[in-house]
């Protein structure tokens, strides 16, 4: 209710008022990041030039520009692949390397006792890693996070600046690549969708802002109509890369990303998905496993083949009785999912307040300081807290025995023998001194029913 000379207002009244014109006073709005963002012009303007232009244009120009189009979201696939094979090939190499020499070093400090030296080793490698990934943010602030709420708002018609610039999605595939190789509780997949986002903005431009010397004279997709479409092939393909769904990729585009959709893009969207995911599987598959189109890893995230012996008649995947187990984890795993929401929101809004208007070296020290507390945690708890547990055997055959097909390592080739004897792995270290790929294939195909304590 407003308030009108010579009428009486009640305590309050103005606040109401302000709130249904859109203004509010609450303490969270004063921490929000103040930017310049502009509106993009999706909508056509109808008009009698417009009209001309449409009657004046012949159908082999319009079959011509339609053909255009395909061929550009499939380069948007490849490239998207691409990258997401780019990330996946470096994040391997230096994990495996700084395991290797962390690994080295526990072996031989089991011994001598000088463990404190394999874990200044571990720290070394995880921190510079992280300040790499830290000063890359500083050069592009945009490439932070995940970049999913930055796109949906590009789809939407808001004009981010630098979101879907070239320099960004550099500075995103490195800083990405140095925060999981640096043991960070992140993920690659999640990233890729800003990634895909920004190729699928760029590619058919043929042009950017970062290298206005190279200019091609390329006159199709100048308006931001086009550039909305190819942006929501670019983030499908993204989807479509990290997890090795091109359908799953065209679903979230269409129901998370975009508000403008129409029934032709449903298909191009899912032709550069598709795209994405054989480039990825192609490339992944030759150069993991030197088996050129084998086409065993079809995204960044493989969980493997769940399938049963078949020796043994008896095995089954699931029950019905596991449907309950299925449900309850569901309700707690929302549970869990709405307490980490709530939680998260309250630490970014004192990020926002006290660390973000600092100078930008505390923001490289908080960094920092969160990767210190993590590899310090995973190192004592892999040393002090893991069990040693008996390693499974493919010669054994069971009730509810699964056998990983199609990988050509065994799942026993990554297991950590930290202070365990011979026959037994350390569970933490398994887990921890992994590539993440690698742990999550352990904690599904690992058969591991029986603990062995080390004496």
């Amino acid at each position: 209710v407003l308030c009108f000379p010579g009428t009486c207002c009640c305590e309050g009244s103005w606040d109401v008022g302000l709130t249904i014109l859109g203004e509010t006073h609450e303490e969270e709005d004063e921490i929000l990041p103040r930017k310049d963002y502009e509106s993009l012009d999706y909508d056509r303007c109808i008009n009698d030039p417009y009209l001309e232009v449409l009657e004046s244009m012949d159908n082999k120009k319009a079959q011509r520009y339609e053909a255009v189009k395909w061929v550009m979201v499939f380069a948007i696939g490849v490239c998207t692949g691409l990258v997401g094979l780019f990330v996946d090939f470096f994040v391997r190499l230096f994990t495996q390397l700084k395991f290797r020499v962390v690994q080295s070093s526990v072996e031989e400090c089991t011994e001598k006792g000088c463990l404190a030296l394999s874990l200044l080793e571990l720290l070394g490698f995880n921190l510079t890693f992280v300040f790499l990934a830290s000063l890359l943010v500083l050069i592009q602030p945009v490439a932070a996070g995940s970049g999913i709420p930055e796109i949906k708002c590009y789809l939407n018609g808001v004009k981010v600046p630098g979101v879907v610039r070239l320099r960004t999605v550099v500075c995103k595939a490195m800083g990405v690549l140095f925060s999981v190789a640096g043991g960070l509780f992140v993920g690659k997949e999640g990233p890729m969708i800003h990634s895909g986002a920004v190729v699928g903005a760029g590619l058919p431009q043929f042009q950017s802002i970062s290298l206005r010397k190279i200019q091609f004279n390329f006159p199709y997709f100048r308006s931001d109509r086009d550039k909305r479409d190819f942006v929501s092939a670019g983030a499908a393909a993204g989807v479509a890369a990290a997890f090795g769904a091109p359908i799953g990729g065209t679903l979230f585009s269409l129901e998370e990303g975009s508000s403008f959709w129409n029934q032709g893009l449903t298909w191009k969207v899912l032709f550069c998905s598709m795209a994405a995911t054989f480039t990825l599987n192609f490339f992944r598959s030759g150069i993991q496993f030197g088996s050129w189109g084998s086409f065993q890893l079809p995204g960044l995230l493989n969980f493997g083949e769940f399938k049963c012996s078949e020796s043994d008649k008896k095995c089954h995947l699931w029950t019905a009785v596991d449907l309950g187990f299925f449900i309850l984890m569901g309700i707690v795993g929302g549970l869990l999912g709405a307490t980490f929401n709530c939680l998260n929101k309250r630490l970014a809004k004192y990020r926002m307040r006290n660390v973000h208007p600092k100078p930008k070296l505390v923001r490289v020290l908080e960094s920092l300081l969160v990767s210190l507390t993590t590899t310090v945690v995973v190192f004592v708890a892999s040393m002090v807290l893991g069990e040693c547990r008996q390693m499974s055997s493919n010669s054994q055959s069971g009730n509810n025995t699964l056998s990983l097909q199609g990988m050509s390592e065994d799942v026993n080739s990554s297991v950590k023998t930290f202070f365990c004897p011979n026959e037994t792995y350390n569970d933490m270290a398994t887990l921890f001194f992994n590539p993440q790929e690698s742990a999550i294939l352990q904690l599904f195909h690992q058969d591991a029913s029986s603990c062995l304590k080390q004496p």
